[in-house]
């Protein structure tokens, strides 16, 4: 049905030319557009061309061409439903009209001799039913212009963030390798100092990589699917982690902190870099959200099998009205015109989630506007048993390492060098080229049993690179590091013939085990 001036025109049937004529006359006194048609036919072939509304006589009704006219009307898209008047002749209900209302749908049945007031006003009625069907049929176009623009801009949104994450990825990768070497450097005689920092340092890499990885993550933590990598963790070493993370913003505005911990340590299995989160939340909010110079308290107590963290400040306080909604998605208490507005309303909201995750609780209390608030986080404490900290890890071995053969392959010259230093460092024997030219030919010299392989290198990419290794008679597994970590990537870098996907920067416990169990599996294969 093309849309155009014809689509509030009535369009009728009449058995002359002399009816044709008359009723054409009479809708258009009454200002209604009328074509008059001699057969049914003839009708049919002008409804795509648009109408507002059909007008016919009984005695079509009777005939085989009835159902042309029902076939368009079945074939009417869902908005529309075409108004009939059928003019009918005076006495019983006859079949005719019956079989009608059951084919065309949206049947007045008037009465012959009609009135001139009764048809034009039942030709008005019918064709206002027709205006607000047009105004169905706009409201869904531009719900469908409106939801496909919003397909095109999540399309784009999820392009955005994959990009941002690999390019964020890619200095990660040589930030945590270095690390990694600098603590196997330090080892031997490491100053207290240099140690602290560069335990400070891996502390926030790492939380940086989990960032990044939210990136991804936008839509899943709005549906609650946010993936919890739990373990057990003792709660002090999660509240210093962040209050670390908070220092700068409680700092910049001169606020002091005071912490109350219990002596005895308390521990949770619960995902340390999400509880920091949600710890680092509620202590930058209550900065936030406190003047200049305010006071901040943290404590933690143990109740039974629950422990309660609370963050308390003496800022601007909660209005009693907007408790129940402050963990709320985009919920923003009202400020004073003195005081700036920040955040988009989702960190209590996070919050909310993250602590429910872990099969807790949170609520918040104050007593008024300027009175401060408080936020009281209850968690279950882990089960008793040994506390598996990072002393009980298995750490990744010099010797388990030794002998591997392993080439690194990648652009950007720091991630491969650093990368290359640190598999030096755990005994590997590595080879390290920045291209995908120099690793196809380096392959028969150097006789690789693992490649180290990144994806996004301009000229010969790591999925031509892997495709052409793949079509050598090499026994060589290959292991794409990429800051590119979608399902999509990892399934073109299964098609393109890696065995494995790592995404940067690759925990170096991850790695070494990855590179254990794979000569553990070359061994087995030998006997």
């Amino acid at each position: 049905m093309r849309e155009g001036h014809n689509e509030l025109r009535m369009l009728a049937l009449a058995p002359t030319e002399k009816d044709a004529a008359l009723t054409a006359r009479i809708l258009g006194d009454a200002g209604i557009e009328a074509n008059c048609f001699l057969a049914i036919r003839e009708l049919c072939a002008e409804l795509d061309d648009g109408a507002g509304a059909l007008l016919l006589p009984e005695e079509v009704l009777a005939g085989e061409e009835q159902y042309r006219l029902a076939q368009w009307m079945a074939r009417q898209p869902p908005w529309s439903d075409l108004p009939v008047l059928v003019l009918a002749r005076h006495g019983a209900d006859s079949e005719a009209i019956a079989r009608a209302m059951g084919l065309l749908g949206n049947v007045t049945v008037l009465e012959r001799p009609t009135r001139v007031a009764a048809l034009v006003s039942a030709a008005r009625s019918a064709l206002r039913a027709r205006r607000r069907q047009y105004e169905i049929r706009r409201h869904l176009a531009e719900r469908e212009r409106n939801e496909e623009a919003l397909r095109t801009n999540d399309r784009r949104k999820d392009e955005f963030l994959a990009i941002l994450a690999h390019e964020l990825r890619n200095p990660l990768a040589p930030i945590r390798n270095s690390l990694f070497i600098l603590h196997n450097l330090e080892e031997g005689g490491s100053s207290p100092e240099i140690a602290k920092l560069a335990a400070m340092m891996e502390r926030q890499v790492n939380h940086m990589v989990r960032l990044v990885d939210d990136l991804l993550e936008i839509s899943r933590i709005t549906r609650d699917k946010i993936d919890l990598r739990k373990e057990r963790v003792e709660l002090e070493e999660v509240v210093r982690a962040a209050l670390e993370a908070s220092r700068p913003q409680i700092d910049t505005a001169g606020h002091r902190v005071e912490m109350d911990l219990p002596v005895e340590g308390i521990f949770l299995d619960a995902d340390p870099v999400r509880l920091a989160q949600v710890l680092a939340n509620l202590l930058n909010n209550a900065a936030k959200y406190t003047d200049s110079g305010g006071q901040i308290w943290l404590r933690v107590r143990r109740a039974g099998p629950v422990v309660e963290i609370a963050v308390r400040d003496n800022g601007t306080g909660i209005a009693r009205e907007m408790l129940p909604r402050v963990f709320d998605l985009f919920t923003q208490v009202a400020q004073s015109p003195t005081r700036a507005q920040g955040g988009l309303g989702i960190g209590l909201t996070l919050v909310k989630r993250l602590v429910e995750m872990h099969g807790g609780s949170v609520d918040a209390s104050s007593e008024g506007i300027g009175r401060g608030s408080e936020f009281t986080v209850r968690l279950p404490v882990a089960a008793a048993g040994a506390a598996a900290g990072c002393d009980d890890v298995d750490a990744v071995s010099i010797h388990d390492l030794a002998g591997r053969r392993v080439m690194v392959v990648d652009d950007n010259v720091d991630a491969a060098d650093s990368l290359g230093a640190l598999l030096d460092c755990l005994g590997v024997e590595t080879r390290v080229v920045y291209d995908g030219a120099a690793a196809i030919e380096a392959l028969s010299d150097f006789q690789p049993a693992v490649v180290l392989l990144d994806i996004g290198m301009p000229g010969m990419d790591g999925h031509e690179v892997a495709r052409r290794i793949r079509q050598q008679p090499l026994a060589v597994t290959l292991i794409a590091m990429t800051g590119w970590g979608q399902d999509e990537d990892r399934r073109r870098s299964r098609e393109a013939g890696f065995d494995y996907h790592l995404v940067k920067p690759a925990d170096v416990h991850a790695l070494g085990t990855l590179l254990r169990s794979i000569e553990e599996r070359s061994h087995a294969g030998m006997h």
